[in-house]
C-alpha cells in the first residue's frame, strides 16, 4: 500500500515521502480502515517537525484524523460491519491508503454528513467544545477569542452560541473582519486598526469578559489579558505567531487573573467515556442538521504530501487541506 513516511523529522516540505508499505492486519479488537480523507491540521506538522508533545518512533506515518471505511475487523469486534463508513480521531499511521485502529475509537456517521465534515469531526471541534464547557460560562456572559476567523474560532462561535455566550471576535485585517461578519458572528474587532481598543466597551455593552482565549501568543495574549474583568481567565490555546506568552505584569496581579494552558490531547483523556459521548453525539448532531458545516479547500494524493504541508501553511486559505485515500 501507499503511506506517507518520515525517517527524520523536519520541515514537512523536505521529510514527508511516499512509500509501499505491508497492509496492516486488525488485531483482537482492531479494525482496519480504508482512507477516504484526511485533514492536515496544525499538530500533525508539528509531529513532522518533532516539536509537538511527543516524539513517534521512527520511520512513522504521520497523520491523526480521517473519514474512512471500514476495511476489514479484528477477532472479537462485532459491532463493526465492513464498508460502514466512520470517523476517528486520536489514531496514528492514518496517512496511508489503509490504517488500523482499536474499534473503540471509531464513530459511524449518518449519511447527511458529508466527508469534508466528517474528516474534521471530532479532533478540532471536540477541542472547541471541551473548551467552552471547561470555560465555565453561564448564559448571556462574555468570552474574547483572538485569530477568531480561524477554524476554532468559528467553531467557538458556533457552540457558544448554542450555549447563549456572547463572544467578543478579535482578528487582523479588514478581510477577516469582513468574512466573520458574513457568517453573522458579532461583535468583531480588527486589532490591527487604531483605537481599537476604546471599541470593546461598546461591543460589549459594558458587560465584563470573564474568559480570554489566546490563540497566537507574543504580545497578543497581552492584549487579552487587558480586556479581562477582576479574577477573569487567559486560556492559552495555540501559538499562531511562534512567540512565548508575553503579559503585562500590572494587568496580571492587580487583575488577579489566571493563565491556563489547554491542551486537548490531554483533556479528552480526562473527561471521561460518559461526557466525551456527550460531546460527539452533540457534533454528530450538529453536523447532520448542517448546522456544522467543515470545508475542504483542497484534497492532495498521498504522493503529493509535502506540497500539502505547504499549502496548508500558505496564508489566505479560506479552508482545510486534506489527503485523499480511495474514493467514498
Amino acid at each position: 500500500m501507499r503511506a506517507v513516511v518520515i525517517e527524520r523529522f523536519g520541515e514537512p516540505k523536505d521529510v514527508l515521502t511516499t512509500a509501499e508499505r505491508p497492509v496492516p492486519e486488525p488485531g483482537p479488537g482492531e479494525v482496519r480502515l480504508a482512507l477516504i480523507l484526511s485533514p492536515i491540521h496544525n499538530h500533525d506538522l508539528a509531529i513532522v517537525r518533532g516539536v509537538y508533545g511527543y516524539r513517534p518512533e521512527l520511520p512513522a506515518i504521520p497523520g491523526s484524523e480521517a473519514v474512512a471505511r471500514v476495511d476489514a475487523v479484528g477477532p472479537g469486534v462485532t459491532d463493526m460491519s465492513v464498508g460502514r463508513r466512520v470517523t476517528v480521531s486520536g489514531a496514528i499511521n492514518v496517512w496511508a491508503e489503509y490504517f488500523v485502529v482499536p474499534a473503540r475509537q471509531v464513530i459511524p456517521l449518518p449519511d447527511t454528513v458529508s466527508d469534508e465534515t466528517a474528516a474534521q469531526l471530532l479532533a478540532m471541534p471536540l477541542s472547541a467544545l471541551m473548551l467552552i464547557e471547561d470555560l465555565g460560562l453561564r448564559p448571556g456572559e462574555w468570552l474574547a477569542i483572538n485569530a477568531a476567523n480561524g477554524a476554532v474560532g468559528r467553531l467557538v462561535n458556533v457552540f457558544a452560541r448554542q450555549r447563549s455566550l456572547h463572544v467578543l471576535n478579535l482578528v487582523r485585517g479588514p478581510g477577516s473582519v469582513a468574512a466573520l461578519r458574513e457568517l453573522g458572528y458579532e461583535p468583531v474587532l480588527d486589532t490591527e486598526s487604531e483605537g481599537w481598543r476604546d471599541q470593546v466597551e461598546a461591543a460589549t455593552s459594558g458587560a465584563p469578559i470573564l474568559r480570554a482565549v489566546d490563540q497566537v501568543g507574543g504580545r497578543a495574549a497581552a492584549d487579552e489579558l487587558a480586556l479581562l474583568a477582576p479574577g477573569g481567565q487567559l486560556i492559552s490555546f495555540g501559538a499562531l505567531s511562534g512567540q512565548p506568552l508575553t503579559l503585562d505584569t500590572g494587568n496580571l496581579i492587580f487583575g488577579q487573573a489566571v493563565v491556563k494552558g489547554f491542551w486537548g490531547a490531554k483533556r479528552i483523556e480526562e473527561i471521561g467515556a460518559d461526557q466525551r459521548g456527550r460531546l460527539i453525539s452533540e457534533l454528530i448532531d450538529l453536523a447532520a442538521r448542517g448546522e456544522l458545516r467543515l470545508d475542504v479547500e483542497a484534497a492532495y494524493p498521498l504522493e503529493a504530501a509535502a506540497d500539502a504541508a505547504v499549502a496548508t501553511e500558505t496564508p489566505g486559505r479560506a479552508a482545510k487541506i486534506a489527503l485523499r485515500g480511495q474514493p467514498a
